[in-house]
C-alpha cells in the first residue's frame, strides 16, 4: 500500500508467491497461472481499493517457485 495514496504515481501492488506442487501443476507457467488466480478469486486488491487506491494502479503479480527457478508474472 502507498504512503500517499493520493500520489498517481505512487502503485499498490498485490504479491502472490507460490512453490510448485507437482500433484497440481507441471510447469512454472502453470503455477505462476495459479497465483494470479488467486489474486482473482479471493480479491486481494480489494483492501487497496477500499484504501483509496484506483485499481489502474494496483499491480498484481504471481511469483513461482522451483527450487533456486523462478517465473514472475503480472495481471493486466
Amino acid at each position: 500500500e502507498p504512503i500517499d495514496k493520493s500520489n498517481e504515481k505512487l502503485p499498490g501492488i498485490v504479491i502472490e508467491f507460490k512453490v510448485i506442487n507437482p500433484k497440481k501443476e507441471t510447469t512454472l507457467e502453470d503455477t505462476v497461472e495459479a497465483a494470479l488466480e488467486q489474486i482473482e478469486e479471493k480479491k486481494y486488491v480489494t483492501d487497496l481499493v477500499t484504501a483509496g487506491i484506483n485499481e489502474e494502479r494496483i499491480y498484481k503479480l504471481g511469483f513461482a517457485f522451483a527450487g533456486k527457478e523462478v517465473l514472475v508474472k503480472e495481471k493486466i
